[in-house]
């Protein structure tokens, strides 16, 4: 074995700790790394294998009703390629053992076939028989959240009439990865399922017998889709059409794409974090290795070696302290990724997800991690080539100590010896002291990161389900209903209090900018539904205009006083113009809305509603479930208590399960970073500190020095960490920004208490451990050497 090799072995074993230490924040950062884009790769792969395999649709449209024969001329619009006609409708359903109300999408069965769009990926039993009416198929979540086996039975409501329908199968679609209610936040497989049922069967309930009100679409290579749907528009138009809009604006998959996108995001953001603060670690260390290995360096050029030779073997001392976290982070990555891809695949119900670990995705972790560590002692290794043998192996002059600034500031008499020592060092040291609080600094900084998520969804499900939303029950009707509704749900047994609504879905336009969401029309002063300003406050809508949310206000490019053209998608499909009031800021969704009496003259209509927001007594929520149930006209009813639980699940499933990890990998990294600045403290001051023992210091003054001066710079970096942490928190809330939610940056005391916890515990463990070795000092040994 060579000499340097030798040396190599007999300094990672010297400085065994520390390498560890780094070798875990590099670990941290690898897996992060691993952990995301594995995941991302694996959902993104089952993602466009299981659009291509069951043929997802490349553009929707609804109408109210048109002949089967308007099919043949929408198909042969230049650029489609396939048009399949069906039948979908809202029904209300009563499961077996089950007393709130169920809300169900109905859909006519596809047929098998090779041309056949959105196919049906069967999970058990078959599909309906063309000829029955009480057949169906049940989306997998729906079926397992209500223990339904095949040939259960349960009711639905289908155009007003009962019906008894008989499960016969279970199945996923990729037209329903994710499967909402409208107009909810979250998943409720309990409260909504999507069902497929014959189509001669549901044409019949819903009188289209040889009609359809929805078609799906697939166009050719190279197709114009803006120019397709212009086309599609026109020709449905006087059946009721609602606009086409294409995959992007479809539910499902925005919310997918939304999810994956967020997912890149973090995959990007958190291992930069944590590769960053390694490399910072492998800077200090490797740079004052060399600092203290100056005669060594010297002696080694006195006899031939080159300054090539002596870079290679400390850059070979940073590879195998970047090779053991690399080795590490990839395998509690790859275990990591499962785990985060089996979440994924159980929120959104893929039929299969193939986890994989990707070698360019391991290629590309080490890469990086090299690029880092290497990055970040090039300045120390330049160093080592600029030392000259002559005067390395002459010691350094001996430091000089001024007055500190605290002293001058007549604290002088107040301080001991052993603390005028620490700040003098730190006022010498500035630099060395300016890194050490730094590390710290961002060690602290990482904690508020990890967990600055978990406050953000408390808060957001404080300000919409409690301060903006009050209400106990939401109905959503079929169709826009007379006014005089507000005052038969008033009548009904338990309820205390009504207010009413109205939504119209329209698609905004402003200048070269269109988004498409809906209007909703409310009443001022509401009690159970209020709009509110950054400062929690209610709005008062005005008498004209509307207010759009503010994430929606900067899509559009649109100030307060300009002019939106609003193009209704119902009904006639007028076009107004509409100027904008002003904007309220909400976290989830993004809409308009205007005064309720403004939009339906907005509309040209008399008082007309879309839903209700009901109070209620809960002793007679049963009753009124019961009454409910009776109403043809209501749709569908969401109870906002259990929003809440579902809110909170579905956080708990995704967000929060990676804030969770990032906690843990940011105390590893706070103890990895004060461990390493309080033994690099040890290596440079053993000297130092062995020469004040032989003097007459006791171990407790000494030990008072070293920590003393750790603990000092400790307590300056928790502010500076807490700046960071909020810095960094910031960005992240900016790249997490999509029109399905934002994400404010919210940290609780808790929070703040726990960062500085978590950083004044790893300060105490690293100075026991540093304690322990000072008691250890052999004194003659350490008078011998500077190491």
């Amino acid at each position: 074995m060579k000499a340097l090799d030798r040396k190599l072995l007999r300094d990672l074993w010297h400085m065994r700790g520390q390498a560890l230490a780094i070798a875990l924040v590099l670990m941290c950062g690898v897996a992060t790394f691993i952990m995301f884009l594995a995941t991302l790769h694996a959902l993104r792969a089952t993602q466009l294998s299981y659009y291509q395999q069951y043929r997802f649709a490349d553009l929707f449209v609804s109408l109210k009703r048109a002949p089967e024969s308007v099919a043949a001329r929408v198909r042969a619009i230049d650029g489609v390629a396939r048009a399949q006609t069906r039948v979908v409708a809202q029904v209300r359903l009563t499961m077996p053992g089950f007393g709130e109300p169920v809300m169900g999408l109905m859909v006519s069965a596809p047929q098998p076939g090779a041309d056949t769009l959105n196919a049906l990926y069967l999970s058990s039993g078959r599909l309906p028989d063309p000829l029955r009416a009480d057949e169906v198929v049940a989306s997998k979540p729906f079926a397992e959240a209500h223990a339904l086996r095949l040939g259960d039975a349960f009711t639905a409501l289908l155009n007003g009439r009962s019906q008894r329908l008989r499960l016969v199968g279970t199945a996923l679609s990729p037209e329903f990865i994710e499967q909402m209610r409208p107009g909810a936040a979250t998943p409720d497989f309990k409260r909504f399922g999507v069902l497929w049922m014959a189509r001669r069967a549901l044409s019949q309930a819903y009188d289209m017998h040889g009609a359809f009100n929805d078609i799906a679409f697939a166009l050719a290579p190279g197709a114009d889709s803006a120019a397709v749907i212009a086309r599609i528009d026109q020709l449905l138009a006087p059946y009721g059409g609602l606009g086409a809009y294409t995959r992007d604006d479809q539910r499902s998959h925005r919310f997918l794409s939304q999810e994956l996108s967020q997912l890149g995001t973090l995959a990007t953001l958190f291992p930069a974090i944590f590769l960053g603060v390694a490399a910072f670690l492998l800077h200090v260390v490797i740079g004052r290795l060399v600092a203290t290995q100056r005669e060594q360096v010297a002696t080694l050029k006195a006899f031939g070696y080159s300054n090539g030779a002596l870079m290679w073997h400390y850059l070979k001392l940073v590879a195998l302290i970047a090779l053991a976290g690399i080795a590490g982070g990839t395998l509690l990555g790859a275990w990591l990724g499962a785990g985060l891809a089996g979440v994924y695949r159980e929120f959104y119900h893929f039929p299969y997800l193939d986890f994989t670990l990707p070698p360019a995705t391991v290629a590309g972790a080490a890469a990086i991690s090299l690029l880092a560590a290497a990055g970040g002692t090039a300045l120390a290794i330049r160093r080592t080539a600029a030392l000259r043998p002559a005067e390395a192996m002459r010691p350094e002059a001996p430091a000089r100590y001024r007055v500190s600034w605290v002293e001058r500031l007549g604290a002088r008499r107040l301080l001991s010896q052993p603390a005028r020592m620490i700040f003098r060092h730190i006022g010498r040291e500035r630099w060395h002291s300016l890194l050490t609080v730094l590390g710290v600094a961002l060690a602290g900084g990482i904690i508020l990161t990890s967990l600055f998520q978990r406050d953000t969804v408390g808060y957001m499900l404080d300000v919409q389900f409690r301060n903006a939303q009050r209400d106990d029950l939401a109905l959503q009707f079929t169709e826009p209903t007379s006014g005089r509704a507000r005052y038969e749900l008033a009548a009904l047994p338990g309820v205390r209090h009504v207010e009413v609504f109205r939504a119209v879905p329209v698609r905004l336009r402003f200048g070269a900018r269109s988004y498409r969401t809906a209007i909703r029309g409310i009443e001022n002063g509401g009690r159970l539904q209020r709009l509110l300003d950054a400062d929690l406050r209610q709005i008062t809508l005005p008498a004209d205009g509307i207010l759009l949310t503010d994430f929606l206000a900067g899509m559009l490019g649109v100030r307060r006083g300009d002019t939106l053209q609003v193009e209704v998608l119902e009904g006639r499909r007028p076009l107004r113009n509409v100027v904008v009031a002003g904007v309220v800021r909400e976290y989830i969704g993004v809409s308009g809305y205007m005064e309720l009496r403004a939009l339906n003259a907005l509309m040209r209509e008399g008082p007309s509603l879309s839903g209700a927001w009901l109070a209620i007594d809960r002793a007679a929520l049963p009753e009124l479930y019961r009454r409910l149930a009776r109403m043809p006209r209501v749709a569908g009813m969401a109870q906002r208590e259990q929003e809440i639980v579902n809110f909170n699940r579905m956080m708990e499933q995704t967000m929060l399960f990676f804030s969770t990890i990032a906690t843990a990998f940011a105390v590893i990294i706070a103890f990895g970073v004060i461990y390493n600045s309080a033994r690099i403290a040890l290596t440079e001051r053993g000297h130092e500190l062995a020469s004040l023992r032989v003097l007459g210091f006791t171990r407790a003054e000494i030990a008072y020095i070293l920590l003393g001066e750790l603990g000092l710079l400790t307590l300056l970096a928790l502010p500076t960490g807490i700046l960071i942490g909020r810095v960094m928190c910031h960005y992240i809330a900016s790249a997490l920004q999509n029109d399905l939610y934002r994400v404010p940056v919210i940290l609780e005391t808790r929070t703040y208490a726990f960062a500085v916890a978590v950083v004044v515990a790893a300060a105490i463990l690293s100075g026991l451990a540093v304690r322990r070795r000072l008691d250890q000092l052999d004194l003659v040994a350490v008078l011998k050497t500077a190491e």
